[in-house]
Parts: C-alpha cells; sequence; structure tokens
C-alpha cells in the first residue's frame, strides 16, 4: 500500500453479543492479507477515561447517564486526537482503522435514558473531527445475543439485559434515520453464520476501498 495514500476509518456496530470483535479480528486478517496496514481498537478505549467508564458500566462506580455520557464523548475525542496511537493519525498515515464502536453506540444505548438529540450534540466535536468512511452495523436478533453473553460470562454489565438490548437496536435504528443524510451506513444481517458475514463485511469494505 503506498504510505501516502489516506487511510480509511471503518466502524463496528451492534448490540452486545452481536460478534463485532470476532468479525473485526477476522476481516483484519483479511484486509492484511493484500498487503494493507490494519490498525483494530475499540471503545471504551484502555486509557484512563475508558477505564473509568469501564468500572461503572460494571457497577463498581454509581453514576448518573448523564456523566457516562459525557464521559464517552470524552474518551473517544482522546481516542481520536491522542498524538500515540490516534485514530485521526493512523488514517493520515494510510492505515485502515477497524474501530469496535464510536458515537453511534452512544445514540443508541444512552437515547435510553437521555434525549437522542442531547448525545448527538455531545459528540458533535467528535463528528467535526472525523466521521467514519463506514460504519457497519451487524443485526442480530437481540434473544441470540443474549444467549451468547449467557454463554461466554457470568458477570452482565450495566446494558447486559433482554429488555435494554431490544432498545438499543430500536434505538439504532432511529439514529441511522436521523442521520441517513450525512452519515454511511450499512446494515449486515448477523445471524447468518460467521463466514456470510465476513464475507459481507468485506464486500461492503471492498465498495470504499482498493481492497482486493
Amino acid at each position: 500500500m503506498d504510505s501516502n495514500t489516506k487511510g480509511k476509518f471503518i466502524v463496528f456496530e451492534g448490540i452486545d453479543g452481536s460478534g463485532k470483535t470476532t468479525q473485526i479480528e477476522k476481516v483484519s486478517k483479511r484486509i492484511e492479507s493484500f498487503n494493507y496496514k490494519v490498525y483494530p481498537t475499540f471503545e471504551p478505549t484502555d486509557g484512563p477515561i475508558g477505564s473509568l467508564i469501564r468500572q461503572m458500566l460494571s457497577g463498581k462506580i454509581s453514576t448518573d447517564q448523564r456523566t457516562i455520557a459525557s464521559l464517552f464523548a470524552a474518551d473517544r475525542t482522546d481516542h481520536l486526537v491522542n498524538k500515540e496511537n490516534g485514530i485521526r493519525l493512523k488514517v493520515d498515515q494510510g492505515e485502515i482503522v477497524l474501530c469496535d464502536r464510536y458515537y453511534f453506540s452512544s445514540y443508541a444505548y444512552h437515547a435510553q435514558y437521555i434525549d437522542m438529540e442531547w448525545v448527538i450534540h455531545a459528540n458533535l466535536l467528535n463528528a467535526k473531527i472525523l466521521k467514519p468512511d463506514l460504519t457497519i452495523f451487524i443485526d442480530v436478533d437481540p434473544a441470540k445475543c443474549f444467549e451468547r453473553i449467557k454463554k461466554s460470562r457470568t458477570n452482565f454489565e450495566m446494558y447486559e439485559k433482554i429488555d435494554i438490548m431490544k432498545k438499543v437496536r430500536a434505538n439504532y435504528f432511529k439514529a441511522f434515520d436521523v442521520l441517513r443524510d450525512s452519515e454511511k451506513i450499512v446494515v449486515i444481517d448477523g445471524n447468518a453464520s460467521v463466514e456470510k458475514v465476513e464475507d459481507a463485511i468485506l464486500n461492503e469494505v471492498r465498495n470504499i476501498s482498493q481492497i482486493g
């Protein structure tokens, strides 16, 4: 890949248990096989603000939902502009960034408790810094996701409840509709096999890049 080529910023979204992490791992390897530099990352980050958020999500620290939403926006800004490994820097260096969650996650999760327009406004700075070239939503039935979560662990985070997961899925589609004219969003059927989902995602990545 030409080091002077501008990279791409691709975001993976979905409710908990939708398979985002698995697909990022698989798609990263596929992209790397075409000799492209790939930078997989995630939110909340493992930085100071992200670590605080994780303690809140696990219930170790009690707080208000507006505080969590604001911290997510701040963690996201640091994720974008960090001088060592910020997303903006990686993209400008020609890398393909695959991010597990971005601001649509905030819109979907926090809109259960706060007006969605408030959350969108809280993330305006991040949208100005960098919008995704593509947001991929892996759509999986909430009941199926909940079963996956129950099989994988015994401790659940704040939002990992079936009723909440159903609301979050609905909020994703509400947010997609609100921002349909300013964001490139693709919905992938995540109920299919892991291999079929991977192929579908890679096809969408090819549509916005020169990969393959």
